[in-house]
């Protein structure tokens, strides 16, 4: 396997990246250290005060462009939606990432701080929700804005803490992420993950985050990083309304996955949703199949309805888990 690093394909006739019907306004916005980031916003004809904008944060390495459906049925159902790229992944890389060191705390505390900055200022005075897939529920409690959050939907949200994997796929990934990863990023100077077609190419620091064993978030390297010059994490200044949707057959989202992740948003109000795939008929849904349009009917709904009303339909698939 070669380790030659290649940037977002790109429509060589206009030189941007191609885009597709399902995708909004694309749009670049700088992060607080002058990172180029870009995304795409769906919105609404009339401005509204009353409507809410949703901010869709992705899980490690995966485009904000997997997301574009999901967006686009928020944005039917009166939503106005904004999707981005963490820095060095598809619309937030412009050139090699070879040597860029950014981390998981970067993506959060730089790059999704920055979408928080963006919705206060092009949707004024809209209430701010959001739903964050994988580390992407993670990175929403790391926006040092965090408290303008009115409600958060996750979808299989955790920090990958090996122990807390599926333990029948528990050895599996631990090779996968905790050794191979890590090793061929020594090798190449950053993860080659779309070549193996693991994800996207990642950065070295997104790659020390994952693959360091600690249990706690500030015991990962930017963690620890970010303890040093605050003193505190940013998790507590979320007080949004928070569904945590977890999948059971989702290997990386166990119950106490999504539980430790939820533990750190001490002062919000949560709700933890176990869903079987057979609750709606499925033998298999896993981690990243809750965006594809196949479940617009039967998973789509769950969010949609926590987003407008806060609640869970009476109707709703799946059992709440109790917490402590």
């Amino acid at each position: 396997m070669s380790c030659q690093d290649t940037p977002a394909r790109q429509d060589m006739r206009s030189g941007s990246p191609t885009l597709t019907a399902e995708q909004g306004e694309p749009f670049k916005e700088a992060a607080a250290d002058g990172f180029a980031l870009g995304g795409f916003t769906w919105r609404q004809f009339l401005p509204d005060s009353q409507r809410p904008v949703v901010i869709i944060n992705a899980a490690t390495s995966v485009r904000c462009r997997h997301y574009s459906r999901f967006a686009a049925y928020l944005f039917a159902n009166g939503f106005d939606v904004m999707t981005y790229d963490y820095r060095g992944i598809g619309e937030s890389r412009s050139a090699s990432i070879k040597g860029l060191n950014a981390s998981w705390t970067d993506w959060g505390a730089l790059d999704f701080e920055a979408m928080l900055k963006r919705a206060q200022r092009e949707f004024p005075g809209q209430p701010i929700d959001v739903v964050g897939h994988s580390f992407g529920g993670c990175a929403a409690g790391l926006g040092e804005s965090g408290r303008v959050i009115r409600r958060l939907v996750t979808v299989g949200a955790q920090f990958a803490y090996w122990r807390d994997y599926a333990p029948e796929h528990r050895w599996r990934m631990f090779g996968k992420w905790h050794v191979v990863m890590p090793l061929l990023t020594l090798i190449c100077g950053y993860f080659p993950g779309k070549r193996l077609g693991w994800l996207e190419d990642s950065p070295t620091g997104v790659v020390r985050d994952w693959s360091t064993p600690a249990a706690r978030y500030e015991q990962r390297p930017s963690g620890r990083a970010l303890m040093k010059k605050t003193g505190a994490l940013p998790f507590a200044n979320v007080r949004a309304q928070t569904l945590a949707i977890s999948i059971s057959d989702d290997p990386y989202g166990t119950i106490p996955a999504i539980e430790r992740l939820l533990d750190y948003l001490s002062n919000a109000t949560k709700t933890h949703l176990r869903i079987e795939p057979q609750d709606i008929n499925e033998q298999q849904v896993g981690h990243f199949a809750f965006f594809r349009s196949a479940y617009q009917a039967t998973l789509w709904p769950i969010a949609l309805t926590w987003l407008q009303t806060g609640t869970l339909a009476p109707d709703t698939p799946g059992r709440q888990v109790p917490r402590s």
